[in-house]
């Protein structure tokens, strides 16, 4: 079965997301473009809140979101349960949030790239593998209902006065 994938952008990440939509076409992927479809000013949340959506309610794996810097997407993005929604400008740190954060929803700030070094991160944000181990406890904590400052406790616990 073909992964499907939802990309989303405002009119700020518009032509980079035609770019990598073609891109993760050209690649097997299963698109869904939930839009924008035109440079017209947009707001961010209007398309980050489906893919987002969609993420946290398990109908696909991850997905990508971009707007000018990445800032809004990721704010709107990470509200969800379940999703881990990474800012990436460079590939290393693409990698980094899949093998140590379990990054589900790549974030790119498109004023900032070139379509090649867009290219470059979506390609290494999807060879990348979760790393699990040390990291699936971090991981785990982000998904936390109760409010306490538990770890800052655990911290203390073991410095003495």
């Amino acid at each position: 079965m073909t992964e499907r994938i939802p990309i989303a952008s405002d009119h700020a990440g518009f032509e980079l997301k035609e770019r990598l939509r073609t891109v993760l076409c050209d690649l097997g992927f299963d698109v869904d473009d939930i839009g924008t479809h035109g440079t017209a000013s947009t707001d961010y949340a209007d398309y980050a809140h489906p893919l987002a959506q969609q993420v946290s309610d398990g109908k696909v794996q991850r997905g990508v979101l971009l707007c000018g810097t990445g800032l809004g997407m990721s704010y709107t993005a990470n509200r969800y349960p379940g999703v881990r929604a990474a800012v990436a400008w460079s590939p290393e740190v693409a990698e980094l949030a899949r093998k140590h954060n379990d990054a589900n929803v790549l974030v790119l700030p498109a004023r900032f790239l070139s379509d090649e070094d867009g290219i470059a991160i979506l390609q290494r944000w999807l060879d990348t593998a979760f790393e699990g181990g040390r990291h699936e406890g971090r991981v785990a904590k982000i998904e936390r209902d109760d409010q306490s400052s538990e770890s800052a406790d655990d911290a203390s616990a073991g410095v003495s006065a």
